[in-house]
């Protein structure tokens, strides 16, 4: 009960991005409404302030671009169709086709929905004046951008390298877990998919690091990034070395200099065959093992180094 509890509560978590968001498109509403507002000046504003607050430096500036096309593109498709011959509904329908069928072919990954929702303002209403609508719609949109972007950047930007950390240490504790298993006396070996998924989502958090830009600090930055990319070759090696463990038939037997670095690990060995007679097996097994253990001390020592 206590457990569903607390993962419902964790369900319900509120974010550092989600406030920044928020803060974000109250910021812009204000600065809107100095210069008169209304729904449509707040929504663009408000828009423009959700889409640029991202994980990364790079991904709000292709957010700010996207939603600045998206305006441009739905407002000149407005125009070029109120020129035509045809009634407001055929424009809207050929006009949406077009617009979706660009952000396909150029795999736009954003929602065409903002120039379809310019077009549609455009082509029905009367009395409005395209490219004065355009112009403003254009403005108020890089509102929400401009200020989305600095409550981005300078308020607590995006800070992962926790989760790197996270999942490098998860990436520890599931070696330990394989090789336990590999010498647990059975004839079950274990495979190195769960550390293989491991390594995926370190690499997608690296992608992240990497991809953030930091006003303080860029000096220290690059160094921790150029660390956890240590790391992250390490781990790979890892992979490497545990898959080739993973493909034999069975382990050979351990020599006394691996249990004991194992067991200085805290890794639980309950394979207890005696080395008396070295064959060929086992000479490969404590070769990898010997290799893993040292490249999992170098994983470590790059994580820790300053």
């Amino acid at each position: 009960m206590r457990e569903r509890i607390w993962n419902r509560r964790r369900r319900f978590h509120v974010g550092l991005r989600t406030i920044k968001t928020a803060a974000a498109i109250i910021v812009s509403m204000v600065i809107v409404d100095q210069y008169g507002s209304s729904a449509s000046k707040l929504i663009f504003a408000m828009l423009g302030a959700m889409s640029v607050v991202q994980p990364t430096f790079k991904a709000s500036v292709e957010a700010c671009l996207s939603q600045i096309l998206g305006v441009i593109c739905g407002a000149l498709a407005g125009v070029l169709f109120l020129q035509l011959p045809i009634s407001h509904l055929t424009a809207i329908w050929i006009g949406v086709i077009l617009i979706i069928t660009a952000y396909n072919s150029l795999h736009i990954t954003i929602s065409p929905s903002l120039p379809c929702f310019i077009l549609v303002m455009i082509c029905t209403t009367p009395d409005i004046v395209p490219l004065q609508y355009a112009a403003g719609r254009i403005w108020d949109t890089a509102i929400g951008l401009g200020v989305g972007m600095v409550i981005n950047v300078l308020v607590f930007p995006y800070d992962n390298s926790r989760k790197i950390r996270d999942t490098i240490e998860s990436l520890d504790r599931d070696l330990i877990a394989f090789l336990e298993n590999m010498f647990d006396g059975d004839d079950i070996l274990p495979d190195a998919d769960k550390i293989s998924g491991t390594i995926s989502r370190l690499e997608k958090q690296l992608t992240i690091f990497a991809n953030q830009i930091y006003l303080f600090n860029g000096k220290r930055r690059r160094q921790q990034l150029e660390r956890f990319k240590l790391c992250d070759r390490k781990a790979k090696e890892l992979v490497y070395q545990l898959g080739v463990l993973g493909s034999m038939e069975r382990p050979g037997r351990l020599n006394e200099e691996n249990r004991r670095r194992l067991a200085a690990c805290g890794a639980k060995i309950l394979d207890d065959r005696p080395l008396d007679s070295v064959m060929e097996l086992d000479v490969v097994t404590n070769y990898h093992v010997g290799g893993i253990l040292t490249l999992r001390r170098e994983l470590l020592d790059a994580l820790e180094s300053r």
